[in-house]
């Protein structure tokens, strides 16, 4: 499979109508969405219109696409994901969390705008979600059962809250020696390799595999082939987390968008750390694997999906 700069091209033609379709979604929505005055707009477009791989929505779409639905009726939940995605990146590179300067090569929203609006642009993205979710006015998607569209809805608060993706960063801060106990000065905890697999699933993993789920919820996929689905999720999720902790040490900052060799500064566990460059790549090659595996009930109609899991695990932004 060829590294991500040279994608095969129906990959990379569906991404690329993905991200196309996907910004128009977020850029209407952000426009209806009441917003006062023009800098909290101009914040959250900041956040979510300039650029990324729109790898979630892609995955809830090609999801859903198994199951035979279209790709307008499945864009209010790709939206959805994606928004949560960008107001979860915003809170990340605040000075309080992550303090980064760069994102997708650009200044992050508190560099560009001030730390107040950052955070209010992260909570606006947050709410537009569900809203977005919650309209029956969208296109076809108004034609999406009610009981489907509350269980979308509750998917996309499980994975973004504190048993998903906001829990996994309490550990991963944790993990980083934020925190001291006991009267103790903080420190860097030295996690095994279960403790971190289990933070990146919730941190990372948990977005990745609720993108699949809408899709299936979309499709009304059976319990086998949402578990199946389930299966390739964990395994992109997992691969995703180490790609990402392989390019904090191998990348290159002007491909990757941001700073890089921060993990190690700030003491954070990753399975890069505990298994090595060449274990990492190991397991990435298996988890690889474990991910096609997981589609081959799906034959064919599971191409694009198989493809994204090579592109996960040897992308070089």
């Amino acid at each position: 499979m060829p590294a991500s700069e040279n994608l095969p091209p129906p990959l990379a033609a569906a991404l690329a109508r993905t991200a196309e379709a996907v910004t128009a979604h977020i850029d209407g929505a952000i426009a209806e969405s009441g917003a006062p005055g023009e800098r909290l707009a101009a914040a959250m477009r900041h956040a979510t219109l300039a650029g990324g791989k729109r790898l979630r929505p892609f995955l809830v779409l090609e999801t859903a696409a198994l199951f035979g639905v279209r790709a307008d009726a499945a864009m209010p939940a790709a939206a959805a994901l994606e928004c949560i995605h960008c107001y979860s990146l915003v809170h990340d590179d605040l000075p309080a969390m992550d303090d980064d300067e760069l994102r997708r090569g650009q200044p992050t929203v508190h560099r560009a705008f001030d730390e107040a609006t950052a955070i209010l642009a992260g909570d606006g993205l947050l709410t537009l979600a569900f809203e977005i979710l919650a309209r029956e006015d969208t296109g076809p998607y108004g034609d999406v059962d009610a009981r489907v569209r509350l269980a979308l809805v509750a998917s996309l608060a499980r994975a973004a809250g504190v048993a998903g993706m906001i829990g996994g960063q309490m550990l991963d801060l944790a993990a980083e020696g934020r925190f001291g106990e006991g009267g103790l000065d903080p420190a860097p905890l030295d996690l095994p390799a279960e403790a971190i697999i289990e933070l990146q699933a919730m941190k990372t993993g948990a977005l990745l595999r609720q993108a699949c789920e809408a899709g299936a919820l979309l499709g009304g996929a059976s319990p086998a082939e949402r578990a199946s689905l389930d299966r390739y999720a964990r395994a992109v999720g997992r691969a995703f987390q180490i790609a990402d902790d392989l390019l904090d040490v191998e990348g290159e900052a002007a491909l990757v968008g941001k700073a890089l060799g921060k993990d190690a500064a700030a003491g954070k566990a990753t399975l890069v750390g505990r298994l090595g460059i060449d274990g990492a790549r190991s397991e990435l090659a298996r988890l690889v694997g474990e991910a096609e595996a997981a589609l081959s009930g799906f034959g064919t109609a599971a191409t694009l999906l198989v493809e994204a899991a090579y592109f996960v695990a040897y992308r070089r932004n």
